[in-house]
């Protein structure tokens, strides 16, 4: 018995298999129920009693290094399959290697902070989800004001008092806030980011969209200083030729405060579609800093001042690349998104 067990080991040990006919016949050879392992059990009903111990731990060891080899013998042709797969067929046709391309909206918002962070602002970032006080309150907006209303903002919980109440932000002016509570003057940074707003979804609006606000405060900042600012950066952005106007306007949380329009870099002035016959196109909205806002945040507004300013970078992106419909931003459409690869 024992020398038929070593013989059936030994033909395993010796068995070669090159591919998965050859595997199942092992199979079928040695571990099937007509196979050589089961004959051997069959036999050991007729082996002595005083033997029984001895061959039943040899059929068990056999029966282990049965399968054993039968795994290795499977991981062996998987391993060579894995292989003869890697190696390339030079008779498949070409595969289309096109990749893919930052999106438009990404490729604006790294110009932009390029060009702030070359006058010295820093980017800095804060909570989607915030509360009433620093969207509104200390943003110096009414009590009554209508952007608390429903209809105008996202509200995600209502607070016991009005300035507890949770919001998704409606502007990145939020950052503004906690930026002056944190740190001391001077201070000149930008802060992007999504924001949202319970409008209709149409071509020109949608209830979410990014924006970029700039904050400069410290000594003597005065409203010339604004000025110089979003002229350098609308010449980096649209063009060294391109103007600047300023329209007088109204923000709770600045005082003077100015609408920002930059003459059409598509019509150079002269009338088009994109700038609706007027040669003036509206990209932002500034103004210095209300004295207000400057106390609710902690900061002397008879020691400092400074300017604040902020735009849509959907609407940046919508002029810089001619695009009439704001929600394809959204869309993820891959013709559309693939007009930006290189840009």
């Amino acid at each position: 018995m024992l020398e038929k067990i070593e013989k059936v080991l030994k033909e395993a040990g010796d068995w070669k298999a090159k591919n998965s006919e050859e595997i199942e016949k092992f199979r079928l050879s040695f571990l099937s129920k007509k196979g050589r392992l089961n004959e051997l059990f069959d036999d050991f009903k007729n082996v002595p009693n005083e033997k029984k111990r001895e061959i039943g731990q040899e059929l068990n060891k056999l029966k282990a290094k049965l399968e054993e080899r039968f795994a290795e013998l499977q991981q062996s042709k998987s391993n060579s399959a894995g292989l003869d797969i890697e190696k390339p067929d030079v008779f498949l046709p070409e595969i289309n290697g096109s990749l893919g391309s930052l999106h438009p909206l990404t490729l604006v918002r790294k110009r932009i902070t390029e060009i702030f962070a070359r006058m010295g602002f820093s980017s800095e970032d804060g909570p989607e989800i915030e509360s009433d006080w620093y969207n509104f309150t200390a943003l110096n907006f009414a009590e009554n004001h209508p952007a608390r209303e429903m209809q105008d903002t996202f509200f995600v919980s209502k607070g016991k008092e009005q300035k507890d109440d949770m919001i998704l932000r409606t502007h990145t002016s939020n950052v503004q806030v906690r930026l002056m509570e944190a740190k001391k003057p001077p201070l000149r940074s930008i802060m992007i980011g999504r924001v949202y707003r319970n409008e209709a979804i149409s071509a020109r609006a949608h209830c979410q969209f990014h924006q970029v606000e700039g904050l400069y405060i410290d000594k003597n900042v005065s409203f010339k200083d604004l000025k110089d600012t979003l002229l350098h950066f609308s010449k980096e952005m649209f063009g060294k030729d391109t103007k600047i106007r300023l329209r007088p306007s109204y923000f709770p949380f600045t005082e003077p405060s100015a609408e920002i329009d930059i003459s059409c870099f598509i019509c150079k002035g002269e009338g088009c579609n994109i700038c609706k016959k007027t040669g003036w196109v509206e990209i932002a909205g500034s103004g210095m800093v209300d004295p207000n806002v400057l106390i609710n945040s902690g900061i002397d507004p008879e020691e400092y001042t400074g300017f604040a300013f902020g735009m849509g970078i959907e609407r940046i992106a919508m002029l810089k690349y001619d695009i009439n419909d704001i929600r394809l931003f959204f869309d993820n459409d891959v013709r559309f998104l693939n007009q930006f690869q290189g840009a």
